[in-house]
Order: C-alpha cells, then sequence, then structure tokens
C-alpha cells in the first residue's frame, strides 16, 4: 500500500476500493451485499464497508467544496475578496482532512501488522450502532443571511 494518500493523481477512493477487493478476494459489490446481508458474520469486513462508505461520503464533499470554490473564484469581477476565498479554502482544506483521515482508517484496517489491530476490528464493530454520522461535520454550516457584515453591529 503506498503512503501518499493524497499526493497522486489517481483516484483515493478508487485505489482503496481496489485494495480492499484485493485483501477481501471479492468485488466490492459483492462484499457489501454480503455484509448487508449478515452483517455479524464477519465484523472486518463489516467495519471496512462502513468505512468506505464514510470515505465516500467525504470525497462527495470534497467534491462539492471544490466546486463551491471554483464558482466563488468565477463569480469575482477581478480580485477575489478575502472572506469569500477564506470560507472555500477553509471548506475545501476540512473536506480533504476528513477525507484523508478515512482513508488512513481504512488502511489501517486493511494492514494485519499495523500496530494496535488486533482486537480493534471487533471492538470498531461493536461501536458501529451508536453513531449514525460523522464525528466532525464535512462541510461548513450555510452563512445565515442576516448575519452581520464582520466588524459591524459589535457594542463597545
Amino acid at each position: 500500500m503506498s503512503d501518499d494518500i493524497s499526493g497522486g493523481t489517481e483516484d483515493v477512493v478508487g485505489v482503496l476500493t481496489q485494495q480492499i477487493e484485493t485483501h477481501f478476494g471479492m468485488g466490492f459489490d459483492g462484499l457489501k451485499a454480503a455484509v448487508d446481508a449478515a452483517p455479524a458474520a464477519h465484523p472486518a469486513a463489516t467495519v471496512v464497508v462502513k468505512w468506505h462508505r464514510l470515505l465516500r461520503e467525504s470525497q462527495t464533499a470534497l467534491d462539492q467544496a471544490e466546486d463551491d470554490l471554483l464558482a466563488a473564484l468565477e463569480s469575482q469581477p477581478s480580485e477575489v475578496d478575502d472572506p469569500t476565498l477564506d470560507l472555500a479554502k477553509h471548506r475545501v482544506d476540512a473536506a480533504v482532512t476528513a477525507r484523508d483521515g478515512r482513508a488512513m482508517v481504512i488502511r489501517w484496517l486493511l494492514d494485519p501488522h499495523a500496530s494496535g489491530q488486533q482486537d480493534a476490528t471487533e471492538r470498531l464493530a461493536r461501536t458501529r450502532g451508536r453513531r449514525q454520522g460523522p464525528a466532525v461535520p464535512t462541510s461548513a454550516p450555510p452563512r445565515p443571511a442576516t448575519a452581520p457584515q464582520a466588524g459591524k453591529g459589535v457594542l463597545r
């Protein structure tokens, strides 16, 4: 497994999907169907499929953040104002961080020699039903239409 998660030109999700297929010896769709049919039968596969879903969600959020950044850049007449650039850049950075963190978890789950790997997949499988969404939002909340401009309306 390559150590370069986000630096390559290849699709992170695609590369990890191939590694998952190699690790379990079957196509991802078949693995997902098997996990959906009997999640307790193979806890390690169940955990990997869960993290793969989270990875795909993060990649979708990253794609949207990049599209929003491009739209913001194209909508500016000449120079991009600092608040627009900061907000868009923050969203892209946060989405990359979330995506890469989830990719690292998958790589760790697939590495049988990784530190702390013993019994970790079983612990993760037991906790999988406790939380429905991501621990950290993968995108910034929308700014309210009535939000005051920075520095305006502050009493001293």
